[in-house]
């Protein structure tokens, strides 16, 4: 399939072919370094503790579309 032919497809479509090449991607083939596996620990550890800080999808936006 081309990027033309992707580009031609609707949102709904796009969608379900991200999910199927997602659904075909190795899970154990996937592999974290030793500074990712310490980050994904600490953030882990920082969540258990209550300290994480969630945003909702609209304050992200906001914040990406007000950098300048």
């Amino acid at each position: 399939m081309s990027i033309n032919e992707i580009q031609d497809l609707s949102n709904a479509e796009k969608i379900l072919l991200v999910e199927q090449i997602w659904d075909s991607i190795d899970k154990d083939d996937i592999h974290l370094s030793e500074s990712q596996k310490k980050e994904l620990d600490r953030r882990l550890e920082q969540h258990a503790k209550g300290e994480t800080k969630f945003s909702s999808w609209d304050e992200v936006k906001n914040r990406l579309y007000n950098r300048g």
